[in-house]
C-alpha cells in the first residue's frame, strides 16, 4: 500500500511540474516508470496517453492566459506529425530503445536546471526552418514514445523566438499533437497499459491541472525543476548504464 501511495505521489508531482512549465510530462512519466520497475512494453503507449491529457490541460491554461503565437506553431507541426507517427512503426530494440531514452532524458535535465534570462523576442523564423525542426523533433518523439516539448523548449527559448510563457503555450500543443500522431501509430503495434493505470490518469490529471493553472497565472516554478531533475539523473543513469 505504502509502495502504491509512493508511486500516486511521485506521478502527480510529475504532471504538476511538467504542467507548470507547458509540458505533458512523457519524460518523467518514463522516468518514474524505470524507477518503479514498469515493464517496457507498458512504458511508451502508458506515457503517451498520460502526455495527450496533460499536453491539452496546459494548453488551455497557457492560451487562456493569452500567451500563445500561433504563426509558430503550424510550421512545426507539417514536419513533425508525420514523422512522429513514422517514428512511432520504427522498430527499436529494448536496449537501444532504453539508451536513446537515457540520452533524451539527460537532454529533459539540462533543459530543467537551465535559467536563460528573458530575451528580446526576434521576428518569427522562416517557415521551412521551423518545418525542418519539427521534423527532427518529431521522428525522435515517436521513436521514443514522447511529445517532444523537451526538445523543443529549449530552441525556442535560446534561439529568441519565443518567450518563456509563449515557449510553454507552444509546446502544450505541439506535444498534444505530436502525442495523438504517436498514439495512431502506436495502435498498430499494441497499447498494452499498466494495471493501475485508472488510478494513474485520476493523479496525473489532478497534478496537470493544478500545475498548469499555477505556471499559466500564479507560479514560476524555477526551485521545483531541481528536485524532478534529480528523478531523471537516477532514471537516466540507470537506463544507460544497467543493463
Amino acid at each position: 500500500m505504502a509502495h502504491d501511495i509512493l508511486i500516486y505521489l511521485a506521478f502527480f508531482i510529475v504532471a504538476f511540474l511538467y504542467a507548470s512549465v507547458g509540458h505533458g510530462g512523457a519524460s518523467g512519466y518514463l522516468a518514474l516508470m524505470a524507477l518503479f520497475g514498469f515493464s517496457a512494453a507498458v512504458m511508451k503507449p502508458t506515457a503517451l496517453l498520460l502526455n495527450v491529457m496533460v499536453s491539452l490541460i496546459a494548453f488551455i491554461s497557457f492560451y487562456r492566459a493569452k500567451h500563445f503565437r500561433a504563426a509558430m506553431l503550424w510550421p512545426l507541426i507539417l514536419g513533425s506529425i508525420p514523422f512522429a507517427y513514422l517514428g512511432s512503426i520504427i522498430p527499436v530494440s529494448e536496449s537501444l530503445y532504453k539508451k536513446i531514452l537515457g540520452v533524451v532524458l539527460l537532454l529533459s535535465i539540462i533543459r530543467l536546471v537551465m535559467n536563460p534570462s528573458e530575451k528580446s523576442i526576434r521576428d518569427t523564423p522562416k517557415w521551412y526552418l521551423l518545418f525542418t525542426i519539427g521534423a527532427a523533433i518529431g521522428l525522435v518523439s515517436g521513436m521514443i514514445g514522447m511529445g517532444g516539448g523537451i526538445l523543443l523548449s529549449p530552441v525556442l527559448l535560446l534561439m529568441g523566438w519565443s518567450t518563456q510563457k509563449q515557449t510553454a503555450a507552444i509546446s502544450a500543443i505541439f506535444i498534444f499533437l505530436n502525442s495523438v500522431a504517436g498514439i495512431i501509430g502506436q495502435l498498430k503495434t499494441g497499447f498494452p497499459l499498466s494495471s493501475e493505470i485508472v488510478a494513474i490518469v485520476v493523479v496525473v490529471l489532478a497534478g496537470g491541472w493544478l500545475g498548469a493553472y499555477t505556471g499559466a497565472e500564479k507560479l514560476k516554478s524555477r526551485n521545483m525543476k531541481f528536485i524532478l531533475a534529480s528523478v531523471l539523473v537516477l532514471a537516466a543513469a540507470k537506463l544507460i548504464f544497467v543493463k
